[in-house]
């Protein structure tokens, strides 16, 4: 063998033990690989709060670098907070009373759509007509779930937080008040314990505006109950005009007492 074939074989046997030794470390390095994966899906699939904490970090991330593209800290859990339900999801009913109330108090109709649904749920639960439950929250702050009067009452139905805090304990305190949901809850309670009192739908209205000792409750009866009249009547597919909505500022539910006692108000007109 010459010099020349010698070297051109030894070159040859070089680049193939290269070759081969790049093959052996890449199958290793791949079957390595593979083994940490299975391993870590097996750690996964075994402890699920180490998952948990990888997505919560992970998500993190995300939300921080999302952050930094936008200029603006996002939530993405806001849509869960939010008070809103799509009107079109409601029954035919439900879905009439909240166009119209969107209509007449220039409101969204996802947020009224919520508040539908929920006082039909929970005037069904309390025994009152949920038309009325709607009528009230109409009259006492035009659907403004931040609506404070100048006594004091607070929220969708104007219930006096201070006088009524116990009701709110059990959604998380007082500051619930401005939660729409817990406020429409607090305040059918509050006009159950009204009516209940009262013996009417009536007299429990003027109890709950804090006039239950007076003779003139300024027309807030009226008004609500001339609301609640048209609500029913959109309930049941008849077109009702928009007329103005008419809102009394300065309502508050009464202090609650024994039945054989006199609700004594502090409510002026």
């Amino acid at each position: 063998m010459t010099a020349t074939e010698k070297f051109t074989k030894g070159v040859a046997t070089f680049a193939s033990d290269i070759a081969q030794g790049f093959f052996e470390i890449t199958h290793n390095g791949f079957a390595l690989l593979g083994l940490a994966v299975m391993f870590a899906v097996i750690t996964l699939t075994a402890r699920p709060e180490i998952r948990q904490a990888g997505e919560v970090e992970l998500m993190g991330w995300l939300q921080t670098r999302q952050a930094s593209v936008s200029g603006m800290a996002t939530d993405t859990d806001a849509i869960d907070r939010a008070t809103a339900t799509n009107p079109q999801s409601l029954p035919k009913q439900q879905a009439a009373v909240a166009y119209w109330l969107s209509k007449k108090y220039n409101v969204a109709p996802e947020p009224v759509s919520a508040l539908v649904a929920e006082a039909f749920e929970t005037g069904s639960r309390a025994k009152l007509d949920p038309t009325l439950i709607l009528a009230i929250m109409a009259i006492e702050s035009g659907f403004n779930p931040f609506a404070q009067s100048a006594v004091g009452a607070q929220g969708l139905m104007q219930v006096m937080t201070k006088i009524h805090s116990d009701k709110y304990e059990g959604f998380g305190g007082k500051l619930a008040a401005f939660d729409p949901i817990s406020n429409l809850r607090v305040g059918v309670k509050v006009l159950q314990e009204c009516v209940s009192r009262a013996g009417s739908v009536e007299g429990g209205l003027k109890l709950y505006v804090g006039a239950g000792n007076m003779e003139d409750d300024g027309g807030y009866t009226a008004k609500v109950l001339a609301e609640h009249n048209r609500l029913q009547l959109v309930s049941s597919g008849r077109t009702v005009p928009l007329t103005s909505p008419q809102i009394v500022p300065v309502s508050h539910p009464a202090l609650p007492k024994p039945v054989t006692e006199e609700v004594t108000s502090t409510f002026s007109s």
